[in-house]
C-alpha cells in the first residue's frame, strides 16, 4: 500500500514537472520573440531617424543656396529653418515609441517641416535662374531621393510595429506581454494634406 502512495506521489510530481517544463520552455519562447520583435521595431525606428537626420543636414545647404538667389523670399526661408529647429529640439529615444503624446508631437514635427520644405521648392519655380544652378539641382536630387528613402523606412517602421503589436495582443502571449511590460508600439499615420505629395520636381 505504502508503495502505490509513494508511486502515485512520484508520477503525480512528475507530471507537474513536465508540465511546469513545457510551461517553462513557451514562457522562455514567447519572451524571447517578444524581445527580439520588439528590437526590430527598434531598429527600425534607427533607420527612420536615420533619414529624418539626413534630410535636417541637407537643409542648411539647400537654404543657403536659395537664399543666394531668392533674397526676397525671407519669410519661406525662416518658416524652413524655424521647423528644422523645432524638429531638432525633439530628444527622440525608442521610449517616444511608447508614448503616443510625444511620438505624435515628432511626427508633427516632421510634417512641419515637410510642409516648409514644399513652399521652399515650390517658390524656385519664380527663379529660373536658380533652377538651373548646378549645386540646387544636386540638393534637389538629394532631397527627393531622401523623402523616397523616410517614406519607404516609415512603411517598413509601420510593418515591424504591426507585427510587434498584434504578437503582444495575442492570447496566450498577451499574459506574459502584460507581465514583462511589453507596451503597444505607436505607428506613422498620415498627417493633414498628406494625399498631396510634396514638390520636388519641377
Amino acid at each position: 500500500m505504502k508503495n502505490k502512495a509513494l508511486l502515485t506521489i512520484v508520477i503525480v510530481i512528475g507530471v507537474f514537472l513536465i508540465l511546469f517544463g513545457i510551461i517553462l520552455i513557451w514562457s522562455v519562447g514567447v519572451y524571447n520573440n517578444l524581445v527580439t520583435t520588439e528590437q526590430n521595431v527598434i531598429k527600425q525606428w534607427a533607420q527612420v531617424e536615420n533619414q529624418y537626420q539626413r534630410r535636417a543636414d541637407l537643409i542648411p545647404n539647400l537654404v543657403n543656396t536659395v537664399k543666394g538667389y531668392a533674397e526676397f523670399e525671407k519669410n519661406v526661408l525662416t518658416e524652413v529653418v524655424e521647423a528644422r529647429s523645432k524638429v531638432g529640439q525633439f530628444n527622440v529615444t525608442p521610449e517616444v515609441l511608447n508614448d503616443p503624446q510625444t511620438f505624435q508631437r515628432f511626427q508633427f514635427a516632421q510634417g512641419e517641416l515637410s510642409n516648409a520644405l514644399s513652399r521652399l521648392l515650390a517658390v524656385v519655380e519664380n527663379y529660373p535662374e536658380l533652377k538651373a544652378n548646378e549645386n540646387f539641382l544636386q540638393l534637389q536630387a538629394q532631397l527627393e531621393g531622401t523623402e523616397n528613402r523616410i517614406a519607404v523606412e516609415r512603411k517598413r517602421f509601420n510593418e515591424t510595429v504591426q507585427e510587434f503589436n498584434t504578437i503582444i495582443k495575442r492570447f496566450p502571449a498577451a499574459i506574459l506581454a502584460s507581465i514583462f511590460g511589453f507596451r503597444e508600439k505607436q505607428y506613422f499615420t498620415a498627417t493633414q494634406g498628406a494625399e498631396i505629395p510634396p514638390k520636388v520636381e519641377f
